[in-house]
């Protein structure tokens, strides 16, 4: 659905976007991640035509968006993080507004704007003024505009900023059904909402892609975390951890009444020392009230990655 090939903006002497390379493909659910200013924005500007490349080459749906750019926007919908609205008008009359701008005509304008009322949850006050509004349904507004022309491509930036608790799970549960038969590109902040809504992610730092992969390749590039809560002596924890050969970056934080937290990660990626750790310290014949493992979360992962 899209390919960006050595895509680069210049902004003077700084580089926004520095010689990047993505696929995209039919149906993803992808989240293009970064800290500010490590141009996400940017590319996804270029990506929908809303400005120029410096140089470098995209296509959407096999069309170039610099030389065929009004049949790429016909399968793109896009949702800026800004969403502009006018606050004068009503729901329904905005949506057909910008339905009938989009090129659709007729029954179709009626049909589709419908369905996206439907769709966003819209319907109980589709005859409200925008103006009066709350920040979540305007959010809501703004994906029923990105929609409204059934686009094959859907690209949202920062569609859930501002929103309370409620409101992100709403808007999320509906990038999810949306998603199900449509190519979605998601970039946030929410790193939580990422790793419940994307098969995929893009990770920007200073312009360039610092990672791409799936959401569990990723994060599995991360050495897992081995967590033992037991009740320990000093004298036998040294014994104990002398004994795990494979353990490393090994922390002991002593709790209450004699139970201490020992923390570990194994220096192979594919070795689960749960079986052993057990091991050596039932031998000790200390008492284990937990022992378990602890992947990293893609907010560790992302950091880790955008800090080195």
């Amino acid at each position: 659905m899209i390919k960006v090939n050595n895509l680069v903006k210049r902004y003077g002497d700084i580089r926004a976007v520095d010689d990047i390379t993505f696929s995209v493909g039919k149906g993803e659910i992808v989240g293009l991640l970064g800290p500010n200013g490590a141009g996400k924005t940017t590319t996804m500007r270029i990506i929908t035509s809303f400005m120029p490349a410096t140089s470098g080459s995209v296509t959407v749906a096999g069309y170039d968006v610099f030389s065929h750019s009004l049949e790429t926007r016909r399968h793109i919908g896009y949702m800026p993080e800004n969403v502009p609205l006018y606050p004068e008008m009503r729901i329904n009359e905005y949506l057909r507004f910008r339905a009938k701008i989009k090129g659709l005509r007729g029954q179709e304008v009626t049909n589709n704007v419908a369905k996206v009322i439907d769709a966003c949850d819209l319907g109980h006050q589709h005859t409200r003024i925008i103006e009066h509004l709350s920040k979540g349904n305007r959010q809501r507004v703004g994906l029923a505009d990105a929609l409204v022309s059934d686009p094959e491509l859907l690209i949202l930036d920062e569609p859930t900023i501002g929103l309370d608790p409620n409101q992100v799970r709403k808007v999320r549960d509906l990038i999810k059904e949306i998603g199900r038969d449509r190519t979605v590109v998601l970039s946030t902040h929410i790193l939580s909402e990422v790793e419940m809504i994307c098969e995929k992610v893009i990770i920007m730092y200073e312009g360039k892609i610092a990672a791409q992969d799936s959401v569990a390749a990723i994060c599995g590039g991360t050495k897992k975390q081995y967590i033992c809560e037991a009740k320990i002596s000093s004298e036998k924890l040294k014994k104990i951890v002398g004994k795990i050969q494979l353990a490393t970056n090994i922390i002991s934080k002593p709790l209450e009444d004699g139970w201490s937290r020992v923390t570990m990660q194994s220096l192979k990626s594919t070795v689960d020392l749960r079986e052993e750790i057990f091991n050596v310290v039932n031998e000790h014949k200390c008492t284990i009230r937990e022992l378990d493992v602890k992947s990293p979360t893609l907010e560790e992962t992302f950091v880790n990655i955008t800090t080195k």
